[in-house]
């Protein structure tokens, strides 16, 4: 998926003239000799070439975070700022005139013979992008979402700045602004969307057990992943409706797996490339009657 998002982030970099995706090598901790003996093996397979360092270079991790029994390195790695990525491609299609800055109410969507009419504007293609909250979806929510909830911490690390991504039983990742985002929690079972008491301590407590110098957090913030049953993305036309199209159930991966996968539904919505199985909402209704939706 790395080359893909690669060459994606880099083109909206040049069109957007803002920085959103920084390469930056992984380190991540190993706990005892049973995962070492494990990395070790797995990096020794032809599959992973390239892509594991057994003798990664740790730079200040040790300064601020308390030793592990060893270090592993994951190569091709890199962080995607997408807050500014959303930032300012939204401005660019506002400015362009293609942006609707409105709640879409699923009761003024109305199905024609071909395409779909919402508040007397006609589309030849509903894509539906709505993350956690597809779950509510008329047409879609026959689909198996589900979510898993995560609380993070945004805060300033006491120390020099780390050049490279960290896991430690919770990741540091180093921003341009010099803070770090660090977490997160995984809550399968939630009521709302927001930060919670039990998420902050849960976070306090993890980042003491990882770093060794002080931490000063500036904001506690929370997000649902969307997430599948079977851990695919969720691709594809509707059943009965082909001008009704759903991209979403990219789970924690989204910014790495968003590029290849548009470029897929891209491909077969533009010239009718089949989907791979994997990924195609097909594969959840091959055996029963689609829903019928008035």
């Amino acid at each position: 998926m790395l080359p893909a998002a690669k060459e994606l982030y880099r083109d909206l970099e040049a069109e957007l003239g803002t920085d959103v995706f920084f390469e930056l090598p992984l380190v991540r901790s190993i706990a005892n000799r049973g995962e070492s003996n494990s990395w070790l093996a797995r990096s020794g397979l032809p599959a992973y070439q390239g892509f594991m360092d057994d003798q990664p270079k740790l730079g200040h991790i040790t300064t601020l975070t308390h030793p592990a029994f060893s270090y592993g390195g994951v190569l091709q790695a890199g962080r995607t700022d997408l807050h500014s990525l959303c930032k300012a491609y939204r401005q660019r299609v506002a400015e362009q005139g293609h942006l609707i800055d409105t709640h879409l109410d699923y009761q003024d969507l109305q199905i024609k013979s071909a395409g779909a009419v919402y508040r007397d504007r006609h589309y030849d293609r509903i894509i539906f992008c709505e993350g956690w909250r597809a779950r509510y979806n008329p047409w879609f929510s026959y689909l198996p979402h589900r979510g898993a909830k995560g609380e993070v911490f945004l805060a300033s690390v006491e120390g020099p700045s780390l050049k490279r991504l960290f896991k430690n039983r919770i990741f540091l990742v180093p921003r341009q602004s010099g803070n770090y985002w660090i977490g997160a929690t995984t809550q399968n079972q939630f009521d709302h969307d927001h930060p919670t008491e039990a998420g902050r301590q849960w976070l306090q407590r993890e980042v003491e057990a990882v770093v060794k110098v002080p931490v000063k957090v500036h904001a506690h913030q929370a997000a649902v992943r969307p997430t599948v049953k079977d851990r695919r993305p969720l691709l594809g036309r509707h059943p009965e409706y082909e001008q009704l199209i759903i991209f979403n159930g990219l789970g924690t991966k989204g910014a790495s797996l968003a590029p290849l996968m548009s470029q897929w539904l891209f491909d077969h919505l533009d010239s009718h490339q089949p989907l791979p199985e994997e990924v195609d909402i097909s594969r959840f209704y091959r055996s029963r009657h689609p829903m019928n939706f008035e």
